[in-house]
């Protein structure tokens, strides 16, 4: 359901480097390199080493999404999309409403921007509580079909949406998607989770992945699982 866009194997899996030191989080890529070679800065992250944790992580010829989330007046979040001009990130992530994502659609040079939908911690009580009056799966709907028509090169969304984005918009555009767990979820703060296999059955073309790897025994032994996952699902 992805289309079978040409991604390596190893670009799949995006690490999401969800650490506070610099040390610990080069120490986590030097780790994880051989078999993954995608990593996400946030903004936990990015206030600790700036831009240059992404120079060095670019530096070891591997890719970075930059997820900052920006969320602010439009001129405002141009000018941070701007920031990123020449900086090699592969991917940025903008929140907000047409507005907002057009800005950051019309100034982002080589950089990829995807909308976030629905943060994958939310339900559909904290969505209502939030003043919506829908389904999770309609706003996600809603929200990526206008980023797409405004410039987006695609959406953060749940699993559990993908299929219905797929089904609705076409294969022509990313689907990034956060929330991945490798077995059942009861430890953290993710709601709208799936496992490695679903998420690329439902249509994902990458999968942020970070506390299931560094709480694992063995990260790379259960990277490589869920590589052969993804190999499955993909076909």
């Amino acid at each position: 359901m992805s289309g079978k866009k040409p991604i390596p194997l190893e670009k799949r899996i995006i690490f999401a480097l969800d650490i506070e030191s610099v040390d610990e989080a080069k120490q986590w890529v030097q780790r994880l390199e051989s078999r993954v070679k995608f990593f996400k800065v946030g903004l936990q992250l990015f206030l600790a080493g700036w831009f240059g944790i992404i120079e060095w992580i670019l530096g070891r010829d591997l890719e970075v999404m930059v997820d900052l989330k920006f969320f602010d007046v439009p001129e405002t979040v141009a000018s941070a999309v701007r920031q990123l001009k020449d900086r090699g990130a592969t991917f940025a992530t903008v929140h907000g409403n047409d507005r907002i994502l057009e800005a950051a659609a019309k100034n982002k040079n080589n950089t990829k921007i995807l909308a976030v939908t629905v943060l994958t911690s939310l339900d559909q009580a904290d969505v209502e509580e939030l003043g919506f009056q829908c389904s999770i799966e309609d706003l996600v709907l809603t929200r990526a079909k206008r980023a797409l028509k405004i410039g987006c090169d695609g959406v953060v969304s749940s699993g559990l949406e993908a299929p219905r984005l797929r089904k609705s918009l076409g294969n022509g555009f990313l689907i990034v998607v956060p929330g991945v767990r490798p077995l059942e979820n009861t430890m953290d703060d993710q709601k709208r989770v799936v496992d490695v296999q679903t998420a690329f059955n439902n249509g994902a073309d990458y999968i942020v992945v970070g506390r299931p790897i560094r709480q694992a025994t063995d990260p790379l032994a259960l990277v490589k699982k869920m590589q052969r996952q993804i190999e499955q699902a993909l076909g």
